[in-house]
């Protein structure tokens, strides 16, 4: 392990719903919760104001309603989500070429190899700097973590949330850990967890008293030897700057269970083709289609079928998708339907031919990924308003759905820059109503408003850093 504290892990802070905040003036320190609003949707993420009522992320959204009734329940904007997270994955590539993405909103960095840090304080500069980067460009906050190791980088960001910065000094590593709950460990879920306890064993310091022979008696040889190394702060692993994609997957889940057979084989035929378009995007093919078919009692399907050569000919994958229905029995209805394809590849089959002949596989035309197809939904000539989307009308400006239903729709007209706006009402159809792209949440940057003041105000300085008081990390909070 590396002797000085070099490995950063950037966590930005509860990523989906803090967007939303700084781009709706009127939620900003209110509970929002986004997710799918549908009657089996999920939380995907939600503010800190509404986690002290006990929401969290992949909670059932009826659940959430029920703990927050008073919440802002927005449907996501994944396109300006993932817009937002290149800015930030910019900054991280600034600071070093070994940057590690693990989701949108998370990321390990190698400062080390970017030579952006070689000891301790070089590295809390380093982090603090980037919190600071992030804010003037975003608008929002991200928790960072430093310490010689990755599992240790994590563990620093999760005790800096909110909005925080810790670094754990080499050296204190095993003090640091060994009050800290098992389920502060990678890969030590509930299941885990109550095993250990009922051996007696709560604390990563109880971990590493128990000896490694001790946990591969509990919990078997390759997960007792990975607990005990990291029970000691062992953890070797390097950040990756490139991670093989094993499989592209694409499934929607339906708020009334699918009984047509024919509607069925439209949804699979559909997910096919987004799922073509995902492999396309990412310059990839693959062998093995996969689908997969959750029925109306949870019971969980998958059918594979392996194909002679790689392939992102739309055509192919549907039909394999087609096949593979035909061995599902889904007279009770359907919940959930899944196409993916793994065994990929950078290159297709029909790629030497295409090359020989000047031919290219067609592909089909690009469709919003709005989730599925209602069964009893609006008609075809009525326009869908998703809560939190943006809109723009033809004489009030930029605003954002707050709700619709029984043929009206109310917009809030206010911007990342404006003061709170207020709230109007119109019928779905109106003409002068239409969906707007969402707008930077700062000022300066591309395609925002020119002259008009920050939401969110940036730091005169960097942040401040102070060594925590007889504790074994350091830590910086504005």
């Amino acid at each position: 392990m590396r002797t000085a504290p070099t490995i950063l892990h950037l966590d930005m802070d509860a990523f989906f719903a803090s967007v939303e905040q700084a781009s709706k003036p009127s939620l900003r320190g209110k509970a929002v919760v986004v997710g799918g609003l549908g009657p089996r949707g999920v939380v995907a993420t939600c503010s800190y104001e509404a986690r002290v009522f006990g929401v969290h992320s992949a909670m059932p959204m009826g659940q959430a309603r029920r703990l927050a009734p008073h919440a802002a329940y927005l449907v996501p904007r994944f396109e300006l989500y993932r817009s937002i997270s290149e800015q930030v994955m910019r900054l991280l590539r600034e600071l070093s070429p070994l940057v590690e993405p693990l989701s949108l909103d998370e990321a390990f960095v190698d400062l080390e190899a970017g030579h952006a840090a070689w000891d301790a304080e070089s590295a809390r500069l380093a982090g603090a700097r980037l919190r600071a980067d992030i804010r003037a460009v975003t608008g929002l906050t991200g928790s960072v973590g430093l310490a010689a190791s990755k599992m240790l980088a994590k563990i620093a960001s999760e005790e800096a949330k909110p909005d925080g910065l810790v670094l754990i000094p080499p050296g204190t590593e095993r003090a640091m850990l060994e009050p800290m709950t098992v389920r502060t460990l990678p890969g030590v879920g509930p299941a885990t967890g109550d095993h250990l306890r009922r051996a007696g064993i709560t604390t990563v310091g109880e971990i590493a008293e128990a000896g490694e022979d001790e946990l591969v008696r509990l919990l078997g040889k390759a997960h007792g030897h990975a607990l005990y190394a990291m029970a000691l702060a062992r953890d070797e692993r390097p950040v990756v700057a490139e991670r093989e994609t094993k499989s592209v997957s694409v499934e929607d889940t339906y708020d009334v269970d699918i009984h047509d057979r024919v509607r069925v084989g439209v949804e699979v035929g559909r997910l096919a083709d987004r799922c073509v378009r995902r492999l396309r995007a990412s310059g990839l093919s693959g062998r093995t289609i996969v689908l997969k078919v959750r029925r109306y009692d949870f019971s969980t399907l998958t059918r594979s079928e392996t194909l002679r050569g790689p392939t992102d000919d739309p055509a192919v994958v549907r039909e394999a998708a087609a096949r593979l229905l035909d061995s599902v029995d889904t007279t009770g209805g359907v919940r959930l339907l899944g196409v993916g394809v793994s065994g990929l590849a950078d290159y297709t089959q029909e790629d030497l031919f295409a090359q020989a002949a000047g031919d290219v596989p067609e592909v089909p035309a690009e469709e919003p990924e709005t989730g599925p197809v209602e069964e009893h939904g609006p008609s075809p000539a009525e326009r869908r308003w998703p809560a939190g989307h943006d809109v723009r009308h033809a004489a009030l400006g930029h605003g954002w759905v707050q709700g619709s239903g029984l043929g009206r729709v109310t917009v809030r007209f206010e911007t990342p820059y404006s003061e709170v706006g207020r709230v109007r009402t119109f019928p779905v159809d109106d003409p002068e109503l239409s969906p707007a792209d969402p707008l930077p949440l700062v000022t300066g940057a591309e395609g925002g408003e020119a002259g008009q003041p920050s939401s969110l105000p940036l730091p005169a300085s960097l942040p401040k850093s102070w060594s925590g008081g007889g504790g074994p990390a350091a830590t910086s909070r504005p």
